[in-house]
């Protein structure tokens, strides 16, 4: 699967860590951003990946800034991007098998590295399990 990763300098330092991690589990990633911990506005990565995923150009998106609120706010911002701000295993498989969750966003400074790996395992491994739940996100997504 193809993972379009972004972060702010928040998120920098997690997003470097999980690209490793996802290549372990044997993704594709593209890289959209930052690239040190150099200050950026957050709304300009969420819409790097916002674009690649609307572009066909990404299966999934992961985004990451201090508290994941951010990314989670600016990326909402297209019926087809639902991104789900999860903080533990419990939340980013609710959020790939009832809402179809197609971006991951993640609080760097609220969310410890091991938790955070595993919430990005689960949050992969994790398919959408339709039925009713489809019903439902067609009342707000495409």
């Amino acid at each position: 699967m193809n993972v379009v990763v972004g972060a702010d300098h928040g998120g920098f330092e997690l997003k470097e860590h999980l690209i490793v991690v996802l290549s372990e589990l044997g993704h594709e990633v593209t890289d959209v951003g930052c690239y040190s911990l150099d200050s950026v506005d957050y709304p300009d990565i969420a819409g790097k990946v916002r674009e690649k995923i609307l572009a066909g150009n990404g299966d999934r998106g992961i985004l990451i800034c201090g508290t994941g609120i951010g990314m989670s706010i600016a990326v909402n911002r297209s019926l087809e991007i639902r991104a789900a701000l999860c903080h533990d295993e419990y939340t980013a498989r609710m959020s790939r098998e009832h809402n179809n969750a197609n971006v991951l966003c993640l609080g760097a400074r609220v969310t410890g590295l091991g938790v955070a790996e595993e919430i990005v395992r689960v949050w992969m491994e994790t398919e959408f399990e339709g039925g009713r739940h489809q019903r439902r996100i067609a009342k707000y997504s495409r």
